[in-house]
């Protein structure tokens, strides 16, 4: 696929998974455009946990359940309604699952780059993520992140050491297809902004030509 229609194509996938396996030179092949990703004061900050154990699914999967829930009990009305039709997982559903990890420690005490804006590590991290993301899609396979988690209890699951943050458990396989329209904006949660609403010309707020 060309990049501008992999960019547009790629969604974040729940319930189309059809749990068949990836082969393993498509994993191979996405893992390495994820490690191919920049990273400030080339650090490299992220490592990638492979997860196929169907037990520790399904205890992930129990542990966001309850997470849902929590958050659910926060909404009311027409919200309450609305989130209750969207489903915010497919843990058990998807053929694998990928965890990113970030290491602050990576790089020596002095990274650089990093001196003045500390989360340009984590930065890094993301970038890997989305590296990863278009790559699985070009592979024409799916990718959901699940971000209803407590960081301590999924680094206690996985053996995850002190100090490295588990920043996104990302679902993996192949897909009956790729919906059109993102599932949120489907299920009337939020609505795309138009790009003319995000670009500024020189100062905030002004607009481009």
């Amino acid at each position: 696929m060309d990049l501008y229609d992999v960019i547009h194509r790629r969604r974040d996938v729940r319930a189309q998974f059809t749990g068949a396996p990836v082969p393993d030179d498509a994993l191979h092949r996405v893992l390495t455009a994820a490690h191919a990703a920049p990273s400030v004061g080339y650090s490299q900050p992220w490592d990638f946990l492979v997860v196929r154990d169907p037990e520790l699914r399904r205890r992930f999967h129990d542990h966001v359940s309850a997470e849902r829930e929590v958050f659910a009990a926060t909404l009311d009305g027409a919200a309450a309604e609305r989130f209750a039709r969207i489903k915010i997982d497919g843990v058990l559903e998807s053929s694998l699952s990928v965890v990113v990890t970030y290491d602050h420690s990576r790089g020596g005490p002095a990274v650089l780059g990093r001196h003045a804006i500390a989360d340009t590590g984590l930065y890094s991290a993301c970038l890997a993520i989305q590296n990863l993301w278009l790559a699985a899609t070009a592979e024409g396979l799916g990718v959901g992140w699940v971000s209803f988690y407590r960081e301590e209890w999924l680094a206690g699951l996985l053996g995850i050491p002190a100090g490295i943050r588990p920043v996104a458990w990302l679902c993996l396989g192949p897909v009956t297809h790729f919906e059109a329209v993102p599932d949120l904006e489907r299920h009337g949660w939020r609505r795309k902004r138009p790009l003319a609403e995000a670009v500024h010309a020189d100062r905030w707020g002004a607009t481009a030509g």
